[in-house]
């Protein structure tokens, strides 16, 4: 269809307990590159996929939904928000942004799990 938009996966975001005891394993042990970070968040290449670490104080449990994130790289975050709502996908976030330029938007899957949209504006609005 014209105008679709594909849905990459470019992010896999996973809540940590302790920042500096994670970080190390996923870059000592596991040798992935950090890209760079932050007290909240931590970059790591994986790939072609971006593995983000971040400090998720205040979720008591493991199994809670907002430990993982699946974050889509589109690139028109319009067309891709407009499509999904019209597929009947509902947001529980709209668009915002979240960094430069750059927006994410975020929703559920049946089982709970957190999924988001992030890119830019079509058109360079």
């Amino acid at each position: 269809m014209a105008g679709e938009q594909a849905l990459r996966l470019g992010t896999v975001m996973l809540g940590v307990r302790e920042m500096e005891r994670s970080l190390a394993f996923y870059r000592d042990a596991l040798g992935l590159a950090v890209q760079f970070g932050s007290a909240e968040f931590a970059f790591l290449s994986a790939g072609g996929v971006s593995v983000v670490l971040r400090a998720a104080a205040g979720l008591e449990a493991l199994d809670d939904a907002r430990w993982s994130e699946l974050v889509f790289h589109v690139e028109d975050i319009d067309a891709a928000h407009r499509q999904l709502r019209e597929r009947g996908v509902a947001f529980r976030v709209e668009p915002r942004i979240v960094t430069g330029d750059q927006l994410a938007a975020d929703f559920r899957d049946p089982d709970g799990h957190v999924l988001s949209i992030f890119g830019p504006r079509g058109g360079g609005r």
